[in-house]
C-alpha cells in the first residue's frame, strides 16, 4: 500500500473518531457531552394537554415519591412553559396522586382561586382579572385560565376528592382575608376581635391588587417599619385568642406581606435580605399547606425560585434551597429552558408589555449544546446523566433566565447543581394574556 493510501486512511479513521495506536488495536470510543445526553434524554411529545402521555412515564419516576415537585420557566411570558404545566398537573393528578397547583402569586389570591375550584364560587375571569395585576399580571393568560376551569370540572365529577389551588407569595394580602380572620377572632373573643379591626384598620387594603403594590413601594421607610410592627402585633394577638391553624396561617400571610415592605430599598445589602425573605415566606407557605392538607403538590415558579442555586447575588437563597431544607428528598425540582422563541415582557424601565424574540442560542451557552440533542423536546434526570455530560452539567455557563422585563442575562447557571431534572424545549412562543 502506498504512502498516500495509507495517509488517506489514516485522516478517515481519525476524522471519525478512531485513531489507531501503534499496536493496530482500535480505541474504545469516549461519548461526547451531546452523546451522554441523548442516552439518558426522555423525548416528550407536546407540550399541550390532553391525549396519550405515555411519554411522561420516564418524568414520573423521575418525580418518585416526592411530596411536592417544583416546576420551574425560563421566562415568565411563553406560552409553552404554562401549557406543559398544565399538562403536567394533570398528569400528576391522574397517575401519581397530586391534589394541588401551587402558584407563584399571593396567599389571598389563592384562597379565591381555591374556592372556585372546589366550591365553584366566584367567576375565574374576574378573580384572575382583580388579582394578576402588575408583578402578577403574566399569569392572567388564556393557558392558568383554561387550567383552573379543568381543576374545576374535574371537582364537580369528584367532589369527595377534590384537586386544590394555593398561592404562595407576599406581595398583596387581599382585604377579604383580613376580614374573615377578624370575624374568625371575634367569633371567639369580642374584645380581641376589636381590637385586631383597629390594627388592621391601617393594613387592611381598599384598592385593587396593582395599586395597592405601588402604594406600598412609594410609603416611606419608617411608615413601611411601622405598618409591619402592627401586624406582627395583630398576629400574636390571634395566636393568643388560640385561633384554629388556617386563621393563624391566614394572619400570617397577612404579616408576611407588611413585612416583604419593611425593608430599605435603598440599601443594596437591604434589597437581599428581602429577596431571600420573600423565597423562604414562599417555602413556608408551601410547606404549611402540604402539612396541613396533606396533598402532594405541583409547585409553579420561575426556575430562579423553584432550584438550589442563585445565579443573582440580590436573591441569595431560593425557594428551592429552602424546600428542600425542610423536606429532604421530598422534594424535587424541575428546571425548564428553550433555545429559541418569543415571550411576553415589558422593557427595563417597566413599560408596557411587548413580545421579544430570542435566539438561536450563542455559543458556550447552556442552550446551545441542549439544543443538538436527538430529540426537539425532552426530559433529562440530570442525577443520573454519565460523564462526561455529568461534569459539563456542573459547570456555569450562560443560561436565559429572564424574568418579568428584558433584556435580562443571560445569567452564568450550573444545571446540576440547580435543577434535579430538567425539561428542555427547542423553541417556545409567546402567551396570550387576558384583558390586554
Amino acid at each position: 500500500m502506498n504512502r498516500t493510501r495509507i495517509s488517506t486512511i489514516l485522516t478517515l479513521l481519525i476524522t471519525f473518531g478512531t485513531a489507531v495506536p501503534a499496536t493496530g488495536a482500535p480505541r474504545a470510543h469516549t461519548p461526547t457531552v451531546v452523546e451522554a445526553l441523548d442516552r439518558t434524554a426522555h423525548p416528550l411529545r407536546t407540550v399541550e394537554p390532553g391525549g396519550r402521555t405515555r411519554d411522561l412515564r420516564p418524568l414520573g419516576r423521575m418525580v418518585g415519591g416526592a411530596g411536592v415537585v417544583g416546576v420551574g420557566e425560563a421566562t415568565h411570558g411563553s406560552h409553552d412553559f404554562f401549557a406543559l404545566k398544565d399538562r403536567l398537573f394533570r398528569y400528576l393528578v391522574e397517575e401519581k396522586g397530586f391534589r394541588t397547583f401551587a402558584l407563584e402569586a399571593p396567599w389571598s389570591t389563592g384562597l379565591r382561586l381555591d374556592d372556585y375550584v372546589v366550591h365553584g364560587t366566584g367567576d375565574p375571569r374576574r378573580i384572575m382579572r382583580e388579582e394578576f395585576q402588575r408583578d402578577y399580571l403574566w399569569w392572567n393568560n388564556t393557558d392558568y385560565l383554561r387550567l383552573v376551569e379543568w381543576m374545576r370540572a374535574r371537582n364537580v365529577r369528584n367532589p369527595g376528592d377534590p384537586v386544590r389551588f394555593v398561592g404562595d407569595d407576599t406581595a398583596w394580602t387581599g382585604p377579604e382575608t383580613y376580614d374573615a380572620v377578624v370575624a374568625r377572632v371575634t367569633a371567639l373573643d369580642p374584645t380581641a376581635g376589636e381590637r385586631l379591626a383597629g390594627l388592621y384598620g391601617r393594613l387592611r387594603p381598599t384598592e385593587q391588587a396593582g395599586a395597592s403594590i405601588e402604594r406600598h413601594l412609594a410609603m416611606p421607610y419608617a411608615e413601611r417599619r411601622e405598618l409591619a410592627e402592627r401586624s406582627g402585633e395583630a398576629l400574636e394577638l390571634v395566636r393568643r385568642a388560640r385561633a384554629d391553624a388556617r386563621t393563624v396561617q391566614d394572619a400570617t400571610a397577612i404579616d408576611r406581606t407588611a413585612r416583604q415592605y419593611a425593608f430599605d430599598f435603598e440599601d443594596p445589602g437591604q434589597v437581599a435580605a428581602a429577596m431571600r425573605y420573600r423565597d423562604e415566606a414562599m417555602a413556608a407557605n408551601v410547606v404549611w399547606w402540604q402539612r396541613h392538607t396533606g396533598t402532594k403538590i405541583l409547585l409553579s415558579a420561575h426556575d430562579a425560585h423553584v432550584g438550589y442555586e442563585s445565579y443573582d447575588p440580590t436573591s441569595p437563597q431560593p425557594q428551592g434551597a429552602f424546600l428542600r431544607d425542610s423536606l429532604g428528598s421530598a422534594y424535587v425540582n424541575v428546571g425548564l429552558t428553550f433555545g429559541r422563541g418569543s415571550f411576553v415582557a415589558t422593557g427595563q424601565d417597566g413599560g408596557a408589555v411587548r413580545r421579544w424574540t430570542v435566539g438561536p442560542a450563542a455559543a458556550g451557552s447552556n442552550e446551545r449544546t441542549l439544543d443538538r440533542v436527538r430529540y426537539r423536546d425532552y426530559a433529562l434526570d440530570l442525577r443520573t446523566v454519565a460523564s462526561p455530560a455529568r461534569a459539563w452539567l456542573h459547570g456555569a455557563r450562560p443560561t436565559y433566565r429572564i424574568g418579568t422585563a428584558y433584556p435580562d442575562g443571560p445569567h452564568e447557571v450550573a444545571l446540576a447543581r440547580t435543577h434535579d431534572v430538567l425539561i428542555h424545549l427547542h423553541r417556545v412562543t409567546a402567551a396570550r394574556l387576558r384583558d390586554r
